[in-house]
């Protein structure tokens, strides 16, 4: 018998998740903004209901950026969207998250990448593991951002990077001996392919800028080599359904190729992307998938583990989560 929606909204709450595709400007709080200027920032816009469509991942941006970068103007901006995204995390039982912040951004504020990643740092709370990881564009290597990019590999409280902005820009002939060196430094390096471009961008991501994290790639699907690529190289997709449909990179969550692609036994983990802009939590990715693509407990339960299956984290706390994932499923099968 199918659960009720209380039930499996239950269900979803109890499985201890991850969130590993985030990125923090975009996972501001839209009652922030709203609580700041009512009148500059309404309450419920249209953009962040869930039938609301993108027509193009420019207008996207300028929405995102149009909201965002007026926020955040200090440190201590950084600190309170991080606090309450972080919180939110912790009502939805997100016990592991990876967000990145924009490294470009300092070349428009008075403050520098250091002090983003202390306020971020510091908004954290008991019981949530964060790495932060700093997200760049394809042409920032060629601007004022380079030499923070070349001492990248020096920043301990940095977890890794993300080459990241619209895919279609082509990727520079920096990035691989960057990436590289971040990898041979003990950094994870991800990068995002297969989202508003094709398979070749994620081959090219694995390839030549060898990362074992693509975000997205769900457009791998469209080259059965690349898909088996993925697999041969144990890479994972950081997928983010909510995002895919609200850009219309699919029409709705039934063609989605996330279960295809599981399938194919490419690892893929689930996260929400930019909350500000799609209106969602990691947790309405879940039940989304659920609802709107039949997903089953099973099928949830295995997309939760893959997140702990590449979280940064002990051994130990690894095999704690995922016994809890064990338990919790077939507590809610036996319903």
């Amino acid at each position: 018998m199918p659960l009720s929606e209380p039930q499996l909204r239950g269900f979803i709450r109890a499985l201890p998740k991850t969130e590993t595709h985030l990125h923090l400007e975009g996972s501001l709080d839209y009652g922030l903004l709203h609580a700041w200027d009512p009148a500059e920032y309404p309450a419920d816009p249209a953009w962040r209901s869930p039938a609301h469509r993108f027509e193009s991942f420019q207008k996207f941006d300028e929405t995102l950026l149009g909201h965002a970068l007026p926020w955040f103007t200090s440190p201590e901006r950084y600190h309170e969207a991080a606090r309450v995204t972080f919180a939110r995390h912790v009502e939805q039982n997100v016990r592991y998250v990876e967000t990145s912040f924009h490294l470009g951004i300092v070349e428009f504020v008075e403050f520098g990448a250091a002090e983003i990643i202390a306020a971020i740092r510091a908004a954290v709370p008991p019981g949530l593991e964060v790495r932060i990881f700093a997200g760049m564009l394809r042409s920032n290597y060629a601007g004022p951002v380079r030499p923070l990019i070349d001492d990248l590999v020096n920043w301990d409280d940095l977890a890794g990077v993300d080459l990241h902005g619209f895919e279609q820009v082509p990727t520079e002939d920096w990035s691989a001996p960057v990436w590289q060196r971040l990898s041979d430094a003990g950094k994870i390096t991800k990068c995002h392919a297969g989202e508003f471009d094709g398979a070749h961008r994620v081959r090219e991501a694995i390839e030549a800028l060898g990362v074992s994290r693509v975000q997205h790639g769900v457009r791998a699907i469209e080259d059965p080599a690349v898909v088996q690529l993925a697999v041969d190289r144990d890479v994972t997709f950081d997928v983010c359904p909510i995002s895919n449909v609200k850009l219309q990179v699919y029409p709705d969550l039934r063609s989605h190729p996330l279960r295809a692609l599981t399938a194919a036994g490419v690892r893929c983990t689930i996260s929400s992307d930019d909350p500000l802009a799609f209106g969602n939590q990691v947790s309405d990715d879940y039940f989304a998938l659920a609802t709107d693509a039949d997903y089953t407990l099973t099928e949830l339960a295995a997309l939760a583990r893959s997140g702990w299956e590449v979280a940064a984290v002990t051994p130990e706390v690894r095999a704690q989560n995922l016994a809890e994932i064990a338990r919790v499923t077939k507590v809610f099968a036996d319903v």
